[in-house]
């Protein structure tokens, strides 16, 4: 909201009164705008099982309706290359993959743009997450939560692939993915995400953050123990405010609101997981890293560690983002998975 509040002032005129009705008519459009990206995010809540069909359906409209608007726009030029060079992109299937506690619904943003430009985005709710209603509290192994992921590539035609994006501790997932079907995957984006080594847990990337993983388990307030006091915790879910501090230091007011009432808790089993990653599969693996630079949950120093012991083909990076930039800084991650999509 500062940004916002600096960008209107510097439009200060001699007249007050007509700055006034400016800045009136800029707000009202400013709140119907964001009211409008805001039911489409809920109604994507509510509604992600429908999302394969009815963007495939929408996809020559949109980007029919958007053609007239390029003529008169200075930047059409660049845009008609983009799309003349993603129409020959063999594999436009893009999986999105949340985080912890997210659900699908966090996509609503990068699922529009990249559709604008005739990709083909999907984003899945993971076991327990998002509408699935599956109890966190019976999650107890990556396998199970990357359930719905598996099985879409399980699915998959033979002569098929996608690109996956996962994002947090969805990062897990890709790996996980990566090491059961590597000729299934084109190419792997780790957004901000828990790209680990062989033998290590999701959790384990976030110990400077939150300490140690045993630590984490004996003393952490945030811990679930959905089958009794007395036995292991299942999940955690951290507070409001300090969620708040952690992901969505730079994200808009709106989608920080969505998120509080859309985030639900993560099973513990799966990120404290070891995963076994082999070099003949996982190896094989053509791995991205979006690092983002105003990340609280997930600082750029562990970022770049990740990167450091684990180096992907390519390392990305969005300045000012949080560690939601489909929330903080939607047009610059939409431009880097436009980038990496075009790579040979």
């Amino acid at each position: 909201m500062g940004n916002s509040f600096i960008c209107r002032t510097k439009k200060d005129t001699k007249d007050n009164g007509s700055r006034s009705k400016r800045m009136g008519r800029s707000q009202r459009k400013m709140l119907a705008e964001e009211e409008l990206l805001h039911r489409q995010a809920l109604s994507m809540a509510l509604h992600q099982h429908q999302l394969s069909q009815r963007f495939d359906g929408s996809m020559s409209r949109r980007i029919g309706s958007t053609s007239s608007r390029r003529h008169s726009d200075p930047l059409a030029n660049n845009e008609k290359k983009v799309l003349e060079s993603l129409e020959n992109i063999k594999f436009k299937k893009i999986i999105l993959i949340h985080g912890e506690g997210f659900g699908a619904w966090c996509w609503y943003k990068t699922i529009a743009q990249l559709e604008e430009v005739g990709l083909l985005p999907t984003a899945l709710d993971l076991t327990g997450s998002g509408i699935d209603l599956t109890d966190t509290n019976t999650v107890t192994t990556l396998a199970e939560y990357s359930k719905p992921l598996i099985q879409y590539l399980e699915n998959l035609p033979k002569d098929e692939k996608v690109i996956l994006v996962g994002h947090s501790s969805g990062g897990a997932c890709l790996s996980y993915a990566l090491e059961h079907f590597p000729e299934k995957i084109s190419k792997a984006i780790f957004l901000c995400a828990t790209m680990v080594s062989n033998g290590q847990r999701p959790f384990d990337v976030f110990a400077e953050e939150l300490g140690s993983a045993e630590r984490f388990m004996q003393e952490s307030q945030f811990l679930i123990h959905g089958n009794g006091k007395d036995k292991p915790p299942t999940g955690f879910m951290f507070e409001k405010q300090l969620m708040k501090g952690l992901y969505f230091n730079q994200s808009p007011t709106k989608d920080v609101a969505l998120a509080m009432v859309s985030m639900r808790p993560t099973p513990l089993g799966p990120i404290m997981e070891k995963l076994s990653l082999s070099t003949e599969k996982y190896g094989i693996g053509r791995r991205f890293y979006i690092q983002t630079l105003d990340d609280r949950a997930l600082s750029p120093d562990v970022q770049e560690k990740l990167v450091r012991e684990n180096p992907p083909e390519g390392v990305f990076k969005i300045k000012g983002s949080d560690h939601c930039p489909f929330f903080s800084k939607p047009q610059s991650l939409h431009k880097i998975l436009i980038e990496i999509v075009q790579i040979p």
